[in-house]
């Protein structure tokens, strides 16, 4: 099998964002736009290369710190997306391989769409296919060229569009497949003759009819893979679509959503069978459910959270960098950030971990064995460990490690007044 690299185009400041981010790491469920691009490549390829300019160093500390097959690579000046490309071809001078070619703010495309793309580019032996797909208006999209006999001709950019062109409902999707070693000579070759004054990517369709090369469309059935992120509203459509594709896996699979209107699911977060996640529930990041629990109504898991089988988190419940295991429930109005919960706990309501030292900016631990039970209104100041079967009174703030099966309070004995109501009454 050809070896296949990937180049991700990610230099663009994205003025209608409105934004000192730059548009590739705005967020949908807490991971960047163009975390859910290389997460769909990154199966795919062997390497990616992301073209970066506005903001280079926030989107290279990013690629950085969460993908090792991916490396970042300055375009200065910005001079379209062909001379984007160019910037990678000393690093695949000697490459064979394909290459395909992606925007890094269309987060809604599939890697089964991607390798669908890949085989019919392979199946039609091409060496240039570009991803199109159909739309009722397609006002700013690049149209796609057809001649008499259906073939490939060209792709021309909105602004360079005849207005019989501009009737062309298939478009040009963005992604591109590409047999390397044919292709490579175009990003030398390319022209700035267009209304832009840039060097288009698009142009290397033509450029491959010249040279006779074999180059096809590969249609895409559903639009909404290669919707593009270039304002908030978008932000929020794609959020929404990606919220509701999530739902439909889950509930499919054997998971109840009580209602899919108010219930907000990252795609990077797996529910058990038999579990029932309550309205108003927002699970963002990547985390894990096991089988038949209880989430909500109202709870909010913020991302790293493990959540074993037979266990419920209650209404307004929060929790984050947490590990909870089997049949342990979470009381309702309850903070759980940075801990370890064992087996058969119960965590009273309006508890709280106190995981954060504000002076010394530092976070630790709270650790609660297997059997433990929290009584209400308590606060477990980290670094804490709660042994097995000991039980906390309610009201109590628990500032160091309690043995197993003790009781822990911290609550001032309680002194009654007799009469004094009726007194203060008089």
């Amino acid at each position: 099998m050809r070896e296949i690299k990937s180049i991700i185009l990610a230099a663009g400041k994205g003025t209608r964002m409105k934004s000192e981010t730059p548009k590739v790491l705005h967020k949908i469920f807490e991971k960047p736009l163009l975390g859910y691009v290389l997460d769909n490549v990154k199966n795919i390829v062997n390497e990616s290369f992301i073209i970066v300019g506005h903001h280079a160093e926030e989107v290279t500390e990013f690629v950085n710190r969460n993908y090792n097959a991916a490396k970042t690579v300055l375009q200065t000046p910005q001079l379209g997306t062909g001379h984007a490309v160019s910037m990678v071809c000393p690093s695949l001078n000697k490459f064979e391989g394909q290459v395909i070619i992606l925007c890094g703010d269309t987060p809604l495309i599939t890697e089964k769409t991607l390798r669908d793309f890949i085989e019919y580019h392979n199946s039609q032996n091409s060496d240039i296919t570009v991803m199109s797909t159909i739309f009722e208006n397609p006002t700013n999209y690049g149209r796609i060229v057809r001649v008499n006999n259906n073939s490939l001709k060209c792709i021309v950019e909105e602004k360079d569009a005849t207005d019989e062109q501009k009737k062309i409902k298939e478009v040009n999707a963005g992604i591109y497949c590409l047999n390397w070693a044919k292709i490579k000579d175009a990003f030398s070759q390319l022209t700035s003759n267009n209304a832009q004054g840039e060097y288009y990517l698009t142009d290397i369709i033509a450029w491959g009819k010249q040279k006779n090369l074999n180059v096809n469309a590969f249609i895409l059935n559903n639009s909404d893979e290669i919707y593009g992120i270039n304002s908030r509203k978008n932000l929020a459509e794609a959020t929404r679509i990606i919220n509701k594709r999530k739902l439909d896996e889950l509930m499919d699979s054997g998971v109840t959503i009580v209602d899919p209107s108010s219930t907000w699911i990252s795609e990077d977060t797996q529910i058990g069978t038999d579990s029932i996640i309550y309205p108003s529930t927002y699970i963002e990041g990547k985390n894990s459910i096991g089988c038949n629990c209880k989430i909500g109504p109202c709870a909010h898991l913020r991302g790293d959270v493990e959540v074993g089988c037979n266990c419920k988190i209650g209404n307004f419940v929060e929790i984050k960098k947490a590990k909870i295991a089997d049949n342990t429930n979470v009381g309702h109005l309850s903070y759980i950030g940075d801990a370890e919960l064992g087996s058969n706990i119960n965590i009273g309501a309006g508890t709280i971990t106190a995981n954060y030292n504000p002076l010394s900016k530092v976070k630790s631990k709270t650790i609660l064995k297997d059997n433990v039970k929290i009584g209400s209104n308590s606060v477990l100041v980290a670094p804490v460990t709660i042994d097995e079967g000991a039980n906390v009174g309610a009201l109590s703030v628990i500032t160091k490690d309690i043995p197993s099966w003790s009781l822990a309070l911290t609550r001032s004995p309680i002194k009654i007044l007799n009469d004094w109501v009726k007194k203060a009454l008089k």
